[in-house]
């Protein structure tokens, strides 16, 4: 490809190489042609190639890993979740429109399982939201939530659709949301829950365990939620200790859904 005067080369090349990537050259997670090879292929630098990738990478066109080269995006957006966050905060950070359909909104007694759970006695009252939940419109998790009462009374149904517990708590009562443990298991979609997220039964879900603390280390409600395995995967980033040791306090720098609109 010859480029022409006037116009930027890494424009001119960023736009090759979105054309390719739009007439299906290259597919999505297909690795792109290495640094070395675009800049003998244009004849420019390397320099020159890397600012035509950022400008790809700014846009989700593509995506760049350390150490192992461009890759083309399947539409993914992510978001960073080292800190806690709760659904509205990742579904904008993931640059996707955040709605909840309340299923449930019922005040139900504690069985043996959830009271030990929420350090309260067998037969409390526990409020039990079940929302669906959605990114652009479509279905992409599911969510089971259970809050002692004394918490469960602040919270109004209809005000869940656009707010979440989190925002509701902190907002309108300065209940702060200081800490959540997470488990992460697979499980396959019963029928309710894949009439539910729109997939066939027995589809398998990534189930996240989430137990939510206050101050003072208060249980402040304990959640399941069923993400579609089609729409969120996790990602994992590491960094080796500073003197080079692979010791178990490797610390976490980056744990990520990646959502897929």
């Amino acid at each position: 490809m010859m480029l022409k005067e006037g116009v930027p080369r890494h424009t001119q090349i960023s736009q090759w190489l979105r054309r390719q990537i739009d007439e299906g050259t290259f597919k999505p997670e297909e690795k792109l042609p290495s640094e070395n090879d675009l800049a003998k292929k244009f004849d420019v630098s390397r320099v020159t190639i890397r600012r035509a990738l950022q400008s790809l990478e700014s846009e989700a066109i593509i995506y760049r890993c350390q150490g192992l080269g461009s890759f083309v995006s399947d539409g993914r957006l992510s978001q960073n979740l080292v800190k806690l966050t709760d659904f509205n905060e990742d579904m904008s950070q993931a640059g996707l429109e955040p709605a909840s359909e309340v299923k449930q909104f019922t005040t139900v007694d504690a069985p043996d399982w959830l009271a030990e759970i929420l350090h309260i006695d067998q037969g409390n009252k526990v409020l039990q939201i079940d929302r669906l939940r959605k990114g652009n419109g479509d279905p992409i998790a599911f969510d089971s939530t259970w809050l002692p009462i004394f918490y469960g009374q602040l919270l109004d149904e209809k005000e869940l659709t656009n707010s979440t517990i989190y925002d509701v708590l902190e907002r309108d009562y300065d209940i702060s949301v200081i800490k959540g443990c997470y488990r992460m298991s697979a499980v396959a979609a019963d029928e309710y829950l894949a009439k539910e997220l729109a997939v066939e039964a027995g589809s398998p879900l990534f189930l996240i365990d989430r137990m939510t603390y206050t101050i003072g280390n208060k249980p402040l409600y304990y959640q399941k939620r069923y993400y579609r395995n089609d729409k969120v995967i996790y990602e994992m980033t590491l960094e080796r200790s500073a003197d080079g040791s692979s010791g178990n306090d490797m610390p976490l720098k980056e744990f990520t859904p990646v959502f897929k609109s």
